[in-house]
């Protein structure tokens, strides 16, 4: 399923080996005891809906299970205070908007405008997903590109300016994209550049050299030793990108610890990947080894 809010969906452990484990909110299923980034993500989507007053803290509590509770009633759901498939389903379903001067499209909306707008961005090379009317991660980051190459406001909200720049603008814009920048290094320069940090601790959350989880290691050695903005979660990196049959030096390599794209690591050449473990901070592993072999979904091409 869909992301409804990509705000930090990051990293968790698994009790076999300890790993490292992200995603998006609807990608399982979230009740009362767990304690998740996906939890928060629900409960700022509750709040957006005035039925979630406390603060998000990611810990899915009776103060959280009340209020989905109350959601499930109210839209005709079993109210078992179980946020799964047919709950996130009405979620997202009440989340529309129109473009209009009073009406601003941003950060974790879902409608047909948006998709409208993912259409535009893809046309001037500054979205490489697949348009789904979900104003997440992704989107938004293009959003910001398009604002930065355009001379507007950065904050990646789309207003009556940017809508207006989106519709006048030419295509075939030479800015930079979500995943394109035309001040990034070569692959093998970031490879280089990610080697720095081995030794790094994990921390979740982490995206600067006194701690990275997965995703968050991934994004700073990109950004910093590449040039390249990518996506900030695991599952938005996943939907970024070209899919490759094998990887070559400088790929995101990917893996399903939890269900779906979960973990994701650099491909540096030989077999081997960087990545942020959260038992072993920043290390690298072979993609032959025992527990990552099952668990390797693929790689993609973000360079």
């Amino acid at each position: 399923m869909k992301k409804i809010i990509s705000s930090l969906a990051l990293c968790s452990s698994l009790i076999v080996l300890p790993t490292i484990s992200q995603a998006a909110l609807g990608d399982k299923l979230l009740k009362e005891g767990m304690t998740d980034p996906d939890v928060k993500e629900l409960q700022d989507v509750l709040r957006q809906k005035g039925i979630f007053s406390a603060t998000s803290t990611g810990y899915f509590g009776s103060i959280t299970k009340d209020s989905v509770l109350s959601f499930q009633r109210s839209h005709s759901l079993t109210a078992d205070g179980i946020v799964g498939s047919n709950t996130y389903q009405a979620l997202i379903g009440n989340s529309t908007s129109t473009v209009t001067n009073g009406t601003l499209l941003k950060y974790g909306m879902t409608s047909n405008e948006v998709e409208k707008v993912q259409q535009l961005l893809k046309g001037k090379g500054y979205f490489n997903a697949t348009p789904t009317g979900y104003f997440g991660t992704v989107t938004q980051t293009a959003v910001m590109n398009f604002q930065r190459d355009h001379g507007l406001a950065v904050d990646g909200i789309v207003g009556p300016a940017t809508l207006n720049a989106l519709n006048n603008a030419s295509n075939g814009s030479t800015g930079s994209s979500t995943v394109n920048s035309s001040t990034q290094a070569t692959a093998s320069d970031t490879v280089a550049y990610s080697k720095k940090f081995i030794g790094v601790p994990y921390v979740w959350g982490g995206t600067s050299p006194s701690g990275f989880d997965c995703s968050g290691f991934i994004y700073y050695v990109f950004k910093n030793g590449g040039g390249v903005t990518v996506p900030r979660t695991v599952a938005t990196l996943y939907q970024s990108g070209k899919s490759t049959s094998t990887p070559n030096v400088g790929d995101i390599v990917f893996f399903d610890t939890t269900g779906g794209p979960s973990h994701a690591g650099i491909y540096i050449g030989n077999g081997q990947f960087i990545h942020a473990g959260s038992s072993t901070g920043v290390t690298i592993a072979s993609l032959s080894n025992s527990y990552w072999a099952p668990r390797y979904l693929g790689s993609k091409s973000i360079l």
